[in-house]
């Protein structure tokens, strides 16, 4: 299979010209960069908020938001969440959120799923804490068994659905995509899945080799084919010619990409999700190039 290579959309503050807040024209400018350039997905995060270690707090817009109006400007690139935090929203509205974006997108979504991790988003905004990874397991049953054309009735610790289906149903199966690395999650990623991801790196390293040998362990364990769950991985990659506020210390050079590309594709990784950096046209239009050699 040949290798799948996406970017990641600006969302919050850093991410958009000179280090500022991005606004509507900066995100949809650096999606049209993507599709002209003739990659193959473009990715959004999901968050509320972003306080550092130091106590900064860093805005965010709506990521579901965003990506709908991503949808509505382009017509070939995979739009996909990196990843949808399972604790903002309920399963049944999420899987009719799905729903609705695979049709106005014509199939292409992907949703990427998690379950959360940045404890003063969810303070902020009066979400629990507590047992996110079991939450996760019952959210992502209902909103799976739901995309899928089942109807659901299920009652859980956290969650419950009576007889909840999607009407009207996707146009397309839609791919669920799981990220994480604990044995749980690599469970249910075998169990629910049909793509995984693991991130953030540079070149491939130890860390990566071994996620991806616990999904293969995990896909195995739950007695799947080993090609069930397509592994991807996410990665930075910098313009050494562009100015970067806060450079990530392991960036790849958007010369070396092409070389980084093989290495991956050797590990069996077949969708490559680029953070790129900054987060301008320019960035995704040397990656397009990067990716034609």
């Amino acid at each position: 299979m040949v290798m799948k290579i996406g970017v990641m959309l600006p969302l919050g503050a850093g991410d958009g010209p000179d280090g500022g807040m991005p606004g509507w024209k900066d995100v949809r400018a650096v999606a049209e960069a993507a599709e002209q350039g003739g990659l193959d997905s473009v990715w959004i995060a999901d968050h509320f908020l972003y306080r550092d270690p130091e106590g900064q707090i860093y805005g965010m817009h709506e990521s579901w938001t965003l990506l709908t109006a991503v949808a509505a400007v382009t017509s070939r690139v995979q739009l996909g969440n990196m990843v949808l935090c399972a604790s903002f929203r309920d399963p049944g509205l999420t899987a009719k959120m799905a729903a609705t974006l695979a049709e106005v997108s014509n199939g292409r979504l992907i949703l990427g799923v998690g379950a959360g991790w940045h404890d003063p988003e969810y303070e902020a905004f009066g979400l629990p804490t507590d047992h996110r990874v079991g939450r996760f397991e019952e959210w992502l049953e209902i909103v799976a068994r739901m995309i899928r054309g089942e109807t659901v009735t299920y009652k859980g610790t956290y969650y419950e659905v009576r007889e909840a289906n999607l009407d009207p149903a996707p146009p397309h199966r839609i791919p669920v995509l799981v990220a994480g690395h604990r044995p749980r999650m690599m469970r249910l990623t075998a169990q629910w899945a049909d793509m995984y991801n693991t991130a953030w790196y540079g070149t491939p390293n130890e860390k990566l080799e071994e996620h991806l040998e616990a999904l293969r362990q995990a896909v195995e364990t739950a007695a799947k084919p080993a090609n069930a769950v397509i592994p991807t991985a996410g990665i930075i990659v910098r313009d050494p010619d562009q100015q970067v506020a806060d450079p990530s210390p392991n960036a790849i050079p958007v010369k070396d990409l092409p070389e980084a590309i093989r290495a991956y594709e050797d590990l069996g990784v077949q969708h490559l999700i680029i953070s790129p950096e900054p987060m301008t046209p320019r960035t995704v239009e040397q990656i397009a190039k990067a990716k034609g050699h």
